[in-house]
């Protein structure tokens, strides 16, 4: 019996010692995944808006223009300031192109005092237009040196570096103009009404005398100097003189020759103008007119202001480089005999085989 229970005693224990041995082995816990810190991020500041800078327009080139007459005196005055007209249109019209203009300065000592006063206000081109101007712009011109002024017509700047000049080759149109006055005429007796003999109108009518005799050597052309550019009442008195004296043609230049215009259309004679178009003073009556396309000259000058060179060149206007042109009334019955004298001596004039003279 005892050594039953040493036996069952030592089953036990035996038994407690497998359930009590080495001890478990703890699997480390499996730490949970470590949540990532997600930065939380602070509302970025919003910059400040900025504004988008403005574009400056950039400024007007500024021309302003001194002249004898009238902008609308279908000759001298308003064949500058159609140029003008046109270039400012070219360039963009009056955001790209400033014009002023004094008309009507037939005093020297006003338009003296209106070029000053433009080159004073800062205008970037102040153009003369007219021979009596010379003087004023010689005293005026060094003391505005950046400042570009333009004188016509005429080839002298004076030798300042910011004085440009202009001319007109005016005996061109003016010997077309005779070639097809002396075709037209049939007295044989051609009136010219002229303003003073200087410049561009006494070239204009040496030219206009080449090219009558050139057509016809008997013709008698009768010239009047009125001493007058603008005074439309002695213009009308020369051509009632040269009417009377047997003229059926009359032609001239300067603004004062619209009254004389008129008597041609009044009384059906022919007419030759120069300097603009003059056909709607008489639709009936003018033949042709030698126009002056100053554009060419003008636009040099500007592009050469804009460019820092303010003058100090001459320049001339030709048929051949499109600055004088012949300008036809469609509706004056001209024969083909004629039209084609008048081609063959603009194309002679521009070919150099056609010499005028005129000294």
């Amino acid at each position: 019996m005892k050594k039953l229970l040493f036996v069952l005693v030592l089953i036990f224990a035996l038994v407690l010692t497998a359930c009590g041995g080495a001890p478990v082995e703890e699997m480390p816990a499996e730490e949970a995944p470590a949540e990532e810190a997600v930065a939380e991020e602070s509302p970025a500041e919003e910059a400040p808006a900025t504004e988008e800078p403005v574009e400056e327009m950039a400024e007007p080139f500024k021309v302003a223009v001194i002249m004898p007459s009238s902008i609308t005196d279908l000759a001298f005055s308003q064949s500058i300031f159609d140029a003008l007209l046109s270039i400012q249109e070219e360039m963009g019209g009056e955001e790209a192109m400033e014009i002023a203009y004094s008309e009507g300065m037939f005093k020297v000592d006003d338009a003296a005092a209106a070029i000053r006063d433009y080159a004073a206000e800062g205008y970037d081109l102040v153009v003369a237009h007219g021979s009596q101007y010379g003087s004023s712009l010689q005293e005026i011109a060094p003391d505005f040196p950046e400042t570009a002024f333009a004188w016509g017509t005429t080839l002298e700047t004076y030798g300042e570096p910011n004085i440009s000049a202009y001319d007109a080759n005016s005996h061109e149109g003016g010997y077309v103009n005779g070639v097809l006055a002396a075709t037209v005429s049939e007295s044989g007796v051609i009136g010219v009404v002229g303003p003073i003999e200087v410049g561009d109108a006494a070239l204009y009518v040496k030219g206009f005398i080449a090219g009558a005799e050139s057509v016809n050597p008997d013709v008698d052309v009768k010239v009047i100097w009125t001493g007058s550019f603008g005074d439309t009442g002695l213009g009308t008195e020369a051509g009632n003189t040269h009417i009377a004296a047997g003229a059926d043609v009359l032609t001239g230049t300067a603004q004062m020759v619209t009254g004389a215009i008129g008597l041609t259309q009044e009384q059906g004679l022919a007419w030759f103008g120069t300097q603009s178009a003059q056909t709607s003073v008489g639709p009936d009556s003018v033949v042709a007119s030698q126009v002056y396309n100053w554009t060419g000259p003008l636009k040099e000058i500007i592009a050469g202001t804009q460019e820092g060179d303010f003058g100090g060149e001459a320049y001339t206007i030709t048929l051949e480089n499109g600055g004088l042109v012949m300008d036809y009334n469609s509706n004056y019955a001209l024969s083909d005999e004629a039209k084609a004298a008048a081609d063959a001596a603009v194309a002679g004039i521009i070919d150099g085989s056609l010499v005028i003279p005129v000294e």
